[in-house]
């Protein structure tokens, strides 16, 4: 039976008066996917049957998890079902909360076009790639007007918004690691620490000192 899946996100901890709330994955049923950790993970999968999956979106997300999910989520992956029928219900629940959780945007598409998955090849081996889409278009045989038109229907977004989610994710790894910030900022292709910080705050949610503070605050 087709299933959709939430999951833990471990590498995009925050903290909140001393609490750890993780953000969580959401995989709709029959959506091809792989996962990449980075650092120490431990990333439960909770699977969720096909008639709960249509109370959630039907594109793969990332959503923040509010104190009352995160226990939901703790008690279906941590601990065995006491009473018949309560995981279910626990369950139910959790997609309650999850319908009412704004859509986070780290989420980071992939098209089915060989032209455009060409172009964001180059920019998943080098990310700080300055190329323009007009330069990469030269590279992969489509032109600029080709590429923007298929991120816009394959992606859902521009490709600007597409390579800065792009770079969000590896400076995610980068910071995890212990790379600092002005170091990230160049590693990741920004042209200084102020615009990476800014961009790097608008996805995440918290600023890149903030985040390795959360780090290291949560090995203590």
């Amino acid at each position: 039976m087709p299933l959709g899946t939430v999951g833990s996100a471990p590498a995009y901890d925050t903290c909140a008066v001393g609490v750890v709330q993780l953000l969580v994955t959401w995989t709709p049923p029959r959506f091809a996917h792989s996962h990449r950790f980075y650092g120490e993970a431990d990333a439960p999968l909770l699977a969720v049957p096909l008639d709960l999956c249509a109370g959630l979106v039907d594109h793969p997300s990332v959503f923040a998890v509010s104190p009352l999910l995160r226990e939901a989520l703790l008690a279906l992956t941590d601990r065995p079902e006491r009473r018949p029928g309560a995981h279910r219900r626990l369950l139910t629940v959790v997609v309650d909360e999850l319908s009412g959780t704004a859509d986070q945007s780290l989420h980071l598409p992939e098209s089915g076009d060989d032209r455009l998955r060409a172009a964001t090849a180059l920019l998943h081996e080098d990310p700080a790639r300055p190329a323009t889409l007009a330069e990469l278009g030269r590279t992969v045989g489509a032109s600029e007007r080709t590429l923007s038109r298929l991120c816009h229907t394959e992606l859902g977004m521009s490709f600007h918004r597409w390579r800065t989610t792009l770079r969000i994710h590896h400076a995610l790894a980068h910071l995890t690691d212990g790379m600092s910030v002005t170091d990230t900022a160049m590693a990741c292709g920004w042209s200084n620490p102020s615009s990476f910080i800014d961009a790097f705050t608008e996805v995440v949610g918290q600023t890149p000192g903030r985040y390795q503070a959360d780090l290291r605050n949560d090995k203590k």
